[in-house]
């Protein structure tokens, strides 16, 4: 006998059998007559093949505990269980301790063949001791004081873990259970649904009795058939429409008040056992209907078989009412999308607005005061709090369907384009059909930097060749100039210019301006209004003599630079003919000079927007950086040579002094320089 060894014999039948237990308890400060022996009977039931989530949570009544009564004795910190041979055949693979008091889990030793262990109805804290029961498949430590789950890692091979009606708080330390079958965590106090998505063989989880408040992160338990929630405090539920296997879902007992909450579940396809009893929601007239109609793949409600009548009258409820939605709301749904895109553009349309002027206002006070930069900064972001919000989480949902994003929208609507946001702009390069484009006769933007819209006038040209009226809201133009770009269009016969986002319609010559410039597109309306007679010949005395001057004024390469091919051809003809006596030029050709100068002149007044001028300031530095190099380099190679030829001459009284002394001393003796010439010409050849 080994001193201080506690040693017993427990089995456990596949069947309800009477197995004796011998046990033997023996310090090493007992002598051999103070050896206590008793036997005990235990009935043990066997464990169903079958494990239901409602009978895991009845505590396991019927069974009959261990009546075991220990002598005191001064006990090592873990006793030492041991069986005999004869037991350990007789139940080799099983081995239960309920009701013994335990308060931690005892050593087990030459037990590593075991396959069934019980624990239930002790006082256990804390698992361990049983990593060296690696081919351990069931483990029972139901209504223990277990407060966290720890001590598995090495059994691989577990399928069964019961842990229900303990103080666990949180679920981790699973990671190699990968076997995991069936996983009971009743009446426990966990918050939150974790650390179980590599659990794919899970095929039973049971969390019902738990603080849970909503239900997700379950990818990845792809053989879950059956998952117990009842009585926790479960608002919505995510994630059970990705569970292929799921076949029984218990939510009694929980606070879900709205279908919504766990739509979810309309699209799970292998879902046919529910209940919803307990819940709010289970109070409504639609209730019914509504989960039949979302889910017609139920076999029971509320532990209730549904009738085929119900059936019937669920769908009929569900056609009549998806027809009616679709009618209602589809519209609807298009308009509220719309005007959520619209808004969000244009909070982000004031927000750039808003910078943009704060960066120029902050620029003239940084010159002049730091201070006043300082506070303007502080201004600026308590002016926009909203910025940083974002779309009413309900509304986004409802909206998802729709393909329009938030940033920008492009909406055809009978002949109308309407573009709103600068990403809207890039439509221009989809493919439309012959049909859309044609269609198309008015473009409206809003919401875009005219310089934007500059840039792309050639596309609408081309794609949207019937485009006769442009509208532009909120599209900073500041200035009469801006007009100049549109004379590349192939055609305006309306122009509507909202004030708002516009400040050039607060000039008083804006539209007689418009008609000068634009005079070859022969415009009918401005903002709504006909365009007369008058206008136009008011318009030419306004800025028929300002646009002479100014295009007199230019250098000819400038001005032949600007204009297109056609008008160059006609400058070179209006250049020619001004040499000619008045006399040469017949009426005809005095008619077409005077028309050519008109069309020159108007020609001149374009514009450049900000990106292609500072485009142009970084090539005219660059070209200022080169030549400022060239230059230097060419004072440096002349100041090279400048110093050279100082060098020279300085030298040059010496070299020729001794050039024309060793030219007298070769000639000294005539015979031999004779010779010596002869041998170079001689060598030479």
């Amino acid at each position: 006998m080994i001193p201080g060894k506690y040693r017993s014999v427990s089995g456990r039948a596949a069947s309800n059998v009477n197995c004796g237990l011998h046990l033997v308890i023996q310090t090493s400060s007992l002598p051999e007559k103070n050896k206590v022996e008793f036997k005990l009977n235990k009935e043990t039931p066997s464990f169903p093949g079958r494990l239901l989530q409602h009978d895991l949570e009845r505590n396991y009544s019927s069974r009959q505990g261990d009546h075991i009564n220990l002598v005191s004795s001064s006990m090592p910190s873990f006793p030492i269980l041991q069986r005999s041979s004869e037991e350990k055949i007789l139940y080799s693979d099983r081995l239960t301790l309920e009701r013994q008091k335990l308060t931690v889990c005892p050593i087990i030793d030459g037990e590593e063949h075991l396959r069934l262990l019980n624990f239930q109805h002790n006082f256990i804290t804390r698992i361990q001791n049983i990593s060296n029961l690696q081919r351990l498949i069931f483990l029972d430590l139901y209504d223990n004081q277990i407060e966290e789950i720890s001590g598995l890692s090495t059994l691989r091979s577990l399928r069964v873990l019961l842990l229900g009606k303990n103080r666990i708080k949180k679920i981790s330390n699973l990671e190699t259970l990968k076997s995991l079958d069936v996983l009971d965590l009743h009446g426990n106090q966990i918050t939150k649904i974790e650390n179980v998505n590599h659990l794919c063989d899970l095929r039973v989880l049971n969390l019902a009795r738990n603080l849970l408040s909503h239900v997700d992160n379950l990818n990845g338990l792809d053989s879950l058939t059956e998952l117990n929630l009842r009585h926790n405090q479960i608002t919505f539920v995510r994630d059970v429409d990705t569970l292929p296997c799921l076949q029984r879902l218990f939510l009694s007992f929980n606070n879900i008040s709205t279908f919504e909450s766990v739509c979810c579940l309309a699209d799970s396809t292998s879902l046919s056992d529910i209940t919803f009893d307990g819940n709010p929601i289970a109070q409504e007239s639609w209730y019914k209907h509504t989960i039949l109609q979302n889910m017609m793949q139920l076999r029971q409600l509320d532990m209730k078989r549904i009738t085929e009548e119900e059936r019937r009258m669920a769908s009929v409820v569900a056609k009549k009412e998806e027809e009616k939605k679709r009618e209602s709301h589809k519209q609807s749904l298009l308009k509220e999308k719309k005007r959520l895109t619209i808004n969000n553009v244009a909070r982000k349309w004031d927000l750039q607005q808003h910078r943009i002027t704060n960066i120029a206002t902050n620029q003239d006070r940084k010159d002049s005061d730091s201070q006043d930069h300082c506070q303007n900064d502080g201004s600026t972001i308590s002016a926009f709090p909203e910025e940083t919000g974002s779309l009413d989480s309900g509304l986004t949902s409802a909206l998802q369907g729709l393909s329009v994003t938030d940033t920008h929208l492009v909406e055809v609507e009978g002949d109308t384009l309407s573009l709103y946001g600068s990403g809207a702009l890039e439509c221009l390069d989809r493919n439309w059909s012959v049909q859309t484009a044609g269609m198309v006769t008015t473009v409206s933007f809003t919401f875009i930097e005219f310089d934007e819209i500059v840039q792309v006038l050639p596309k609408l040209k081309i794609k949207f060749p019937n485009s006769l009226h442009l509208k532009f809201k909120e599209t900073n133009l500041v200035m009469l100039q801006q007009f100049n770009a549109l004379a590349q269009l192939r055609r305006v016969d309306q122009l509507t210019i909202d004030p708002q986002g516009n400040p050039v319609v607060s000039f008083t010559l804006w539209k007689y301006y418009v008609l000068f410039r634009l005079s070859h597109f022969n415009m009918q309306k401005i903002n709504g209004t006909e365009v007369t007679q008058n206008d136009m010949i008011m318009a030419e005395r306004l800025f028929g003599i300002l646009a002479h001057v100014a295009s007199s004024e230019l250098p000819q390469y400038h001005l032949i630079s600007i204009l297109g091919d056609a008008r160059k051809k006609q400058f070179r003809y209006l250049l020619e003919t001004k040499g000619k006596k008045p006399g040469i030029v017949n009426e005809e050709n005095n008619d077409s000079k005077r028309l050519v100068g008109e069309n020159t002149n108007r020609a001149t007044l374009n514009y450049t927007t900000r990106d292609f001028y500072n485009e142009k300031l970084e090539e005219i530095k660059e070209k200022k950086k080169f030549c400022k190099m060239y230059i230097e380099d060419l004072v440096k190679e002349a100041t090279e040579i400048n110093m050279k030829n100082e060098a020279l001459q300085k030298l040059w009284p010496q070299m020729f002094i001794e050039l024309v002394r060793d030219a007298v001393v070769e000639i000294r003796n005539k015979n031999s320089y004779m010779k010596l010439c002869l041998q170079q010409i001689t060598d030479q050849k």
